[in-house]
């Protein structure tokens, strides 16, 4: 296999880390509650310095893999995160699993300014990259919850976060390997993005901004509710936390295939084009997640998580169609930061609204505001005829 190609497996595999490990707590906090006997809602803002360090951490991370070296970077991240998910597996009281999480937090934040940086780095085929790294992104969201689910019933809690942790480790030695001698994916001495009139880079700007803030809540409150979700409504299908995973599992791999779909299709649309259809079906989906139970509830999770796993290629098409190569990293760094820092909100939403109301109809109904507010945002994005002087 060629270099490049082969750097490019271990990026896209780190994808597939950074979020199994993000979202392995979300799952074996069902079994810490019972071990520990403690109510969902005390337990799960364990988990808030994770997510906040995922968001603020995402900043310098950008500005060290332009300033020093992403394959370095990457490299961090891969042994840095799976140190950090031991450490959490030998956690013994809630600080010490919040600190944990908190260390988890700030080497994924590593990944998706400088592995995107990389990917797509003078690369023809942007729509069809971003779509596949993001496949590989949903296997880790759908393993996380299988992952833990199963380990947290054969064996114990603990174990959801060692085995990934060495797998993670084991990855990061291949990588260091195959990416010695530099950065073969990065593009060196590349023209920058053609310029536009500042009133049209004002408006991407303002719907990047409003895309990324209420899609990064939307995503991590359905990601992060979901086993509770499934544990509540899906009863009459499984009682056992490994089931629930399985559950999980299944709708998060069904709805990866949407951002294969999308990348092919931003390969031959318009970006609004896409942007619009896919943002238009995210209201009506959450709005009815928030009363459905069952096989109901199952079939409006696959099509719900397939339109909101959809939009993440759109946004990064976004970064990656109007910042050149040497700002790129940074520019995804801005965009994660506002991204994770809003996305970090949803778990404090979660407990709040959980307390208050005792389920989670409320906090749909929430999500599909912000989804309108994204909807409303794609229809202000510059035409094809505004931007067609811009290249991926």
């Amino acid at each position: 296999m060629p270099k490049r190609e082969t750097i490019k497996l271990y990026l896209n595999l780190g994808h597939t880390f950074d979020h199994l490990f993000m979202l392995i707590f979300p799952t074996v906090v069902l079994a810490i509650g019972l071990e520990w006997q403690r109510p969902y809602s005390e337990l799960l803002p364990l988990s808030l310095p994770g997510f906040i360090a995922f968001g603020v951490f995402s900043l310098p991370a950008g500005w060290l893999a332009d300033r020093w070296s992403r394959t370095g970077m990457m490299t961090v991240f891969f042994f840095g995160i799976g140190l950090a998910a031991i450490l959490a597996g030998l956690a013994q009281s809630d600080w010490q699993i919040s600190a944990a999480l908190g260390l988890v937090g700030v080497f994924a934040a590593i990944y998706h300014p400088v592995g995107l940086a990389m990917l797509v780095a003078d690369e023809p085929k942007l729509g069809r990259t971003l779509g596949v790294n993001g496949v590989y992104g949903n296997v880790g969201l759908a393993l996380a919850a299988l992952i833990a689910g199963a380990l947290a019933d054969l064996w114990h809690w603990r174990a959801a976060f060692f085995v990934p942790g060495v797998m993670s480790i084991a990855t990061g030695v291949g990588f260091a390997i195959a990416a010695r001698g530099g950065d073969p994916v990065r593009a060196k001495g590349k023209p920058g993005a053609a310029k536009l009139p500042r009133s049209v880079l004002l408006r991407v700007f303002v719907v990047v901004v409003v895309a990324t803030v209420c899609g990064g809540v939307i995503f991590n409150a359905t990601t992060v509710a979901m086993p509770k979700v499934f544990d509540e409504r899906l009863t009459a299908l499984t009682q056992s936390t490994m089931g629930i995973g399985l559950l999980v599992c299944m709708v998060y791999l069904i709805a990866a295939m949407a951002q294969l779909l999308v990348g092919w299709w931003l390969d031959r649309r318009a970006l609004k084009t896409v942007f619009v259809a896919v943002v238009a079906l995210q209201v009506p989906l959450l709005l009815a997640a928030g009363s459905l139970q069952g096989y109901a509830m199952l079939a409006c999770a696959v099509a719900m998580m397939f339109v909101v796993f959809g939009q993440i290629p759109i946004n990064d098409a976004m970064i990656a169609r109007y910042t050149s190569d040497e700002w790129r990293a940074r520019a995804y760094s801005v965009r994660y930061v506002l991204s994770f820092a809003a996305s970090a909100t949803a778990v404090p939403l979660i407990a709040g609204l959980y307390k208050a109301t005792g389920d989670f109809a409320l906090l749909f109904n929430i999500l599909a505001a912000l989804a309108a507010c994204i909807f409303l945002a794609s229809l202000a994005f510059p035409s094809p005829r505004e931007v067609q002087a811009v290249t991926p």
